[in-house]
């Protein structure tokens, strides 16, 4: 049985400021409102329903912690890019993004989700350049990779994984289909990493 199935819902936070203890390990997800990230999180931990994913992109304006374990944590953070909301209220999160990625010392890795057909949009690579400069990891995944042929597929991740040369830092690239689960070992191996469940194991044996 997967790691990932322990998640459940901790808390929800309005911005960075009302989130707790900043000890421990947390992984982060963020992406555009319809790169399909509450699926993504939902395929991982083998839960229908942990995040919600909503007919209108950009509904979850709140920051949602899942804890796997005491000090183990997947922290979903809000879509960005969505048109319904004014403008004020978008560079507020923006900014509150920033703050987190650049503050948080418990954040350890962060999964960047894009849609493989428009992957590395302006908003994608602010994040990641943020991510870059604070020595955060980044895992762009490209999500909806059903959507694409084997040899389209497997063209646009060459292409990103060429595009995300030009970050300099840590950053990797794969694709991912909640629809029918490819890529999720390979993020999975990413996330053990982030998370230290191979040291965790080590000592538990």
């Amino acid at each position: 049985m997967s790691y990932y199935t322990k998640a459940k819902f901790f808390t929800s936070a309005p911005d960075i400021r009302h989130l707790k203890d900043d000890s421990g390990i947390e992984v982060a997800f963020a992406g555009r409102s319809n790169a399909g990230k509450s699926s993504a999180l939902n395929t991982l931990t083998r839960q229908k329903n942990l995040a919600r994913t909503s007919k209108t992109p950009g509904r979850t304006q709140l920051i949602n912690v899942f804890n796997l374990e005491e000090d183990r944590r997947l922290v979903d953070l809000p879509g960005y890019g969505f048109a319904q909301v004014p403008l004020a209220m978008k560079n507020k999160w923006q900014q509150a993004l920033g703050e987190y990625l650049q503050k948080r010392k418990s954040l350890k890795g962060l999964v960047v989700l894009m849609d493989i057909r428009h992957p590395f949009k302006d908003l994608d690579q602010d994040l990641i350049h943020w991510a870059v400069d604070s020595n955060i990891p980044v895992l762009a995944l490209l999500t909806k990779s059903d959507k694409l042929k084997s040899g389209k597929r497997k063209a646009q991740l060459l292409m990103a994984q060429e595009a995300a040369l030009a970050f300099m830092g840590d950053v990797t690239v794969n694709t991912f289909s909640s629809l029918n689960r490819q890529g999720l070992p390979e993020l999975e191996k990413v996330l053990n990493k982030w998370l230290a469940l191979d040291e965790k194991t080590a000592d538990e044996e």
